[in-house]
């Protein structure tokens, strides 16, 4: 009786092997590890910004983990998609790009609390527009009257992305 068992599973151990075990549909195979869990994607939830004695900063509320950002000057701003001018008065611009990020949740629910577009009156900083959130990329726009001395960091618990720009070419960031 042991004897039969032995050679069944044996029989079906062959038939495995030789590849006939491969036409089970990929939704019958087993189940996979409830510990794994998809990356998330980074929430950008406000920006805020306040004047200092000799530089101006803007701060940009992440949820989750800090996206790589990058920050580029740019001739004018423009919004994703539609490719439409951003109004803000300014003689320089710089476009902050978070990515992978978004402003949204899963339902496409805005989880963005913070400005769409504001005139900002300090020193430096002149306006601040967000201009996107499409396709994994939320990009701000700020707007200045001189060109921008800045420098750029990132500070976590909570996470944050900071921009501080020189008042004057005389004072030190």
């Amino acid at each position: 009786m042991f004897h039969r068992k032995g050679l069944a599973a044996a029989a079906a151990g062959m038939l495995l092997t030789a590849g006939i075990g491969a036409t089970i549909p990929a939704s019958a195979s087993a189940p996979q590890s409830s510990t794994a869990s998809a990356p998330s994607t980074a929430l950008v939830v406000n920006a805020r910004w306040g004047g200092h004695g000799s530089f101006d900063r803007l701060v940009i509320d992440v949820k989750g983990k800090m996206p790589p950002v990058t920050v580029k000057p740019v001739k004018e701003l423009r919004y994703d998609g539609s490719g439409n001018k951003v109004p803000l008065a300014g003689k320089y611009f710089l476009e902050i790009k978070l990515s992978p990020a978004a402003a949204h949740n899963d339902a496409g629910q805005s989880v963005y609390k913070g400005p769409r577009l504001v005139k900002i009156w300090l020193p430096a900083l002149k306006g601040l527009a967000l201009t996107g959130d499409f396709e994994g990329v939320v990009t701000f726009g700020t707007a200045f009257t001189t060109k921008p001395v800045y420098k750029t960091f990132t500070l976590h618990s909570p996470e944050r992305f900071v921009l501080d720009v020189r008042h004057t070419a005389g004072c030190p960031v």
